[in-house]
């Protein structure tokens, strides 16, 4: 390699080299640069940020940032719809196995729910009926937690460990040293006593937000989980498989990674389009068929809240009836990258263990 000439060397749309930096500043003063100048940073083709001149192809035109940077969040969304699809998937390949666990923890258990001082069932998965035996088993795995809790709390704004209607322990937790991570769906964002509870803590806690989360989860030190057994919360499953309990809390850091900081560093879910972050989850669950209770129920809102947002969306993309909605929808490109050769993003970091 010649004395000087420095190779490019690939990176991230989040790191700018300064090369493409120079190139692309320039592009923008000159509203052009010969198409040979961008072989010493070709991450500005790759990004989206210089485009051939079809005019004249020895040239390259500079796009709009902001039409770049959409671009790239197109690609982040479908990683997360991946994702999601990836978690239905694995529900459902689980889904015979936790029957199977159903049924053997039903010929087993007691018939009545044990004193509250009695130790735990020696049970790898036990079947627990009734809110006092849940939140009694709940409140011993939070006594004995000596390193994290980590938490899924889907449709609602229930406390950390909520199963059944376990008084209220995360101070203590965080008190010895324990850290707590809580996932919501989105619609906590807009919620003041979610933010108000966390902000009266004081210790290692974070909150994180997605559109869809899985069904109600807590896993105390990935060594002990519990899941609910019936949609009314009257039965729950207490996990005690250590294979079983390490899976679930992967689940979670998989989820985690996705979703978007709430507390103590909130991070904001700008409009794009005209369309916010709430409204293109809605309209990719109204391009699947849902009903408006359906999607309610999904996302975590009430059915009233749920038509607002149809109406708002119908408004931006010009629609006078559902159907022509769908399809506006589909048209759009709202929900998906209108140019199928363009660049993808990348998850940002986030914290996990």
């Amino acid at each position: 390699m010649p004395p000087g000439d420095e190779r490019h060397r690939p990176h991230g749309a989040d790191a700018w080299c300064a090369a493409g930096a120079a190139l692309y500043a320039r592009a923008l003063r000159e509203r052009r640069v010969p198409a040979r100048d961008a072989e010493r940073a070709p991450c500005l083709v790759d990004f989206g940020l210089l485009h051939p001149d079809l005019d004249d192809m020895a040239w390259l035109l500079p796009s709009a940032p902001s039409r770049a940077l959409l671009r790239l969040l197109r690609g982040i969304e479908e990683d997360v719809a991946h994702e999601r699809r990836r978690e239905a998937e694995l529900t459902a390949a689980f889904e015979p196995l936790l029957a199977l666990a159903r049924r053997a923890a039903e010929r087993t258990a007691a018939p009545a729910p044990p004193d509250r001082g009695a130790p735990p069932r020696s049970s790898a998965i036990t079947l627990l009926r009734g809110v006092p035996r849940i939140t009694d088993a709940v409140c011993r795995a939070a006594d004995t937690c000596a390193d994290e809790v980590l938490t899924v709390q889907p449709g609602g704004f229930h406390r950390v460990w909520d199963l059944g209607s376990a008084p209220p322990r995360e101070q203590p937790l965080l008190s010895r040293g324990c850290r707590l991570r809580t996932l919501y769906q989105h619609t906590a964002r807009h919620a003041f006593p979610v933010l108000a509870r966390f902000e009266e803590l004081a210790g290692d806690v974070e909150v994180r937000t997605l559109s869809e989360v899985t069904a109600q989860l807590v896993v105390f030190d990935r060594a002990v989980a519990f899941v609910p057994a019936d949609r009314d919360r009257a039965l729950a499953l207490e996990i005690r498989v250590p294979a079983l309990a390490r899976y679930l809390a992967a689940l979670f850091d998989r989820l985690w990674r996705l979703a978007t900081p709430l507390f103590p560093h909130p991070a904001p879910q700008p409009a794009r389009d005209g369309v916010t972050a709430r409204q293109r989850a809605i309209a990719e669950l109204l391009t699947e068929g849902l009903t408006d209770a359906g999607i309610a129920e999904r996302l975590g809102m009430n059915v009233r809240t749920v038509r607002v947002h149809i109406s708002k969306l119908a408004e931006v993309l010009g629609s006078t009836g559902r159907t022509q909605l769908g399809y506006r929808i589909g048209q759009s490109g709202l929900l998906g990258p209108t140019d199928p050769g363009g660049p993808r993003g990348s998850h940002g970091p986030g914290r996990s263990r």
